[in-house]
């Protein structure tokens, strides 16, 4: 789990919930030995900032590149992908998800909403909490949606994607106490640490 700023402990509560043992980042060292990784919501601005202070910035992409399964959630869609509308210039990102995504996309705090999206994955719609928003404006060809708003100005919009071991969702599942995000992003790393077998 990324602490370096945002709503680290509730996706620490959400997957100590589903069995998984969460630590938390914030040192290039911290990243040895781990099966997957959280980015959380907060501010993808100071989160790549502070990611650059610490060091953290360029062994992340790394372990993108090498195929660490990391699940994005808001800002930390905004981290991961490789186009940024509406970003500072120069904007720390990790990368390595073939999107573009448009920062605050849905407004601003005040716009802040609740609403159940149809979850592919599953076909079970989940409850989905949006704070100042991203959204996907397109996707490249190996990226799976996995849902899009329905209806009112943002109808159609992606909300939720993946690309091989990454996983990213607009929203915030940790603040609704539904797990089944979480509980698609364990099975992931679960996967993946099977592939690799033991250490």
């Amino acid at each position: 789990m990324l602490a370096l700023q945002g709503d680290v402990r509730e996706h620490l509560r959400a997957l100590a919930a589903l069995g998984a043992s969460p630590v938390t980042v914030r040192r290039p060292d911290d990243l040895a030995g781990l099966d997957g990784l959280v980015l959380p919501g907060g501010e993808s601005t100071t989160i790549g900032k502070l990611a650059v202070t610490f060091g953290v910035l360029e062994p992340l992409q790394r372990a993108v590149a090498r195929g660490m399964p990391v699940y994005g959630a808001c800002a930390g869609m905004i981290l991961l992908a490789d186009t940024i509308l509406d970003g500072v210039p120069d904007q720390p990102r990790i990368g390595g998800l073939d999107v573009v995504v448009r920062r605050n996309a849905f407004g601003r705090q005040v716009d802040s909403f609740e609403a159940a999206v149809a979850w592919a994955a599953s076909g079970d719609r989940v409850p989905a909490v949006f704070i100042r928003a991203p959204w996907v404006e397109s996707a490249g060809s190996t990226v799976s949606v996995l849902a899009r708003i329905e209806g009112g100005r943002a109808d159609g919009m992606i909300v939720a994607v993946r690309q091989g071991a990454l996983l990213a969702t607009s929203f915030h599942p940790e603040l609704t106490g539904d797990l089944r995000v979480h509980e698609h992003f364990v099975a992931m790393v679960k996967a993946g640490a099977d592939r690799r077998g033991p250490r």
